[in-house]
């Protein structure tokens, strides 16, 4: 043991009391037996400790204890216990040139320089340099696409990629970059103010994110439940409007979402989008040997005006929505194909419906089978 390493170790140890002096005499016992595994996991855990949270605490043990031995700890795990040092660094330059010595000090780990990125990414953002935080996004998205399965560096990436979006006003890439990050980030780790503002923001992002049709994923996830019952209900119960393309839903939720200044100024827009939802929903319930739907019909569940419901269908069609043809002269649209989604309960139920009338048209064809098998065979 180096002297500098066991003076520190001493001095820690006669400062605190309790329980913290007796894991400081535990962390000097695993130093001395070179029990580096068990020595990381321990330090993991007591870098989160309360009595780091204000002061140098941190940084003190990085330069007296942890730089003793660095180049004998896990790459990935050296980095989860940098993020936990760097909070405590006060200028952010200062931090990031920090952290671009520990990249080059863990190269050789393709995750641990993920990490070491999207810390230095995170900081990028906090400071507004939007420009140096696209090039750390697609330079960590590269090197991503190495790495087999999902590891605990995916969720830090999608949660700096969303967040950037955000602020960036992409509400489709950050629907689609924040969902990821759900996706591989249990809710249980999310506190859970951020669960309200991560869902509301994933609500809004929905209706407002462009080429955004499928909104099943987002429904069937359990971030929605920190709304539920808030006063931030009105965003779920419109979610599901335009899920299933419900125009009176939408009108009856307007005294709450005109309140919200950018749904009121996209009002155009969502009402094109609740109507393309609507087509969709129409067509999806239809069975498939019925999927004819006349311009009068269209009209009335979408609310619009007869002349517009042509325009509305070709804007379907360019979206690749749905697949068809329209019937100019019989004023009909004959559906073929509607954009698969991620359904809700209501869409399933449609769907176990259409099966079993499926299941009843085959029962009757083999019935017709066998009754007219004799003539058939004479």
């Amino acid at each position: 043991m180096s002297s500098t390493v066991s003076s520190y170790l001493s001095e820690q140890q006669r400062k605190s009391t309790g329980d913290v002096a007796t894991e400081w005499g535990t962390i000097e016992e695993l130093y001395n037996k070179k029990l580096w595994h068990q020595l990381t996991l321990l330090l993991l855990d007591f870098v989160k400790r309360p009595l780091f949270a204000q002061g140098d605490g941190l940084l003190q043990m990085y330069q007296h204890f942890i730089s003793d031995f660095e180049h004998r700890i896990n790459p990935l795990a050296l980095v989860e216990i940098i993020i936990h040092v760097v909070k405590h660094i006060g200028d952010p330059e200062e931090a990031l040139q920090f952290l671009e010595k520990i990249k080059e000090r863990v190269k050789a780990n393709d995750e641990a320089v993920i990490l070491c990125l999207t810390t230095i990414g995170k900081i990028r953002l906090e400071q507004k340099d939007f420009e140096n935080t696209k090039a750390v996004l697609e330079q960590t998205e590269t090197l991503l696409k190495d790495i087999d399965g999902i590891t605990t560096v995916h969720s830090r990436f999608y949660e700096l990629s969303s967040n950037y979006h955000k602020l960036m006003g992409n509400h489709a890439d950050y629907y689609k970059e924040a969902l990821r990050y759900l996706g591989c980030t249990d809710i249980k780790d999310i506190p859970a103010a951020e669960q309200v503002e991560r869902s509301f923001n994933l609500g809004l992002a929905a209706i407002l994110g462009e080429g955004v049709y499928n909104f099943g994923e987002l429904l069937a996830h359990q971030i929605l439940d920190a709304l539920k019952g808030t006063d931030g209900q009105w965003l779920v119960d419109m979610l599901y409007a335009f899920n299933s393309g419900n125009l009176g839903k939408f009108e009856a939720l307007k005294p709450s979402w005109q309140r919200q200044p950018d749904l009121l100024a996209k009002e155009i827009s969502l009402r094109q989008k609740i109507c393309l939802l609507c087509l969709m929903e129409m067509t999806f319930k239809r069975p498939a040997n019925n999927r004819q739907l006349t311009f009068d019909e269209i009209a009335k569940e979408t609310q619009l005006p007869l002349l517009e419901v042509e325009l509305l269908v070709m804007k379907a069609l360019s979206l690749g929505l749905v697949k068809g043809c329209i019937d100019q002269v019989d004023q009909k649209v004959h559906m073929t194909w509607v954009q698969p989604r991620v359904l809700d309960i209501e869409q399933i139920s449609t769907m176990q419906k259409q099966l079993q009338q499926w299941c009843t048209d085959v029962q009757s064809m083999e019935i017709l089978v066998e009754n007219k098998a004799s003539d058939i065979l004479t």
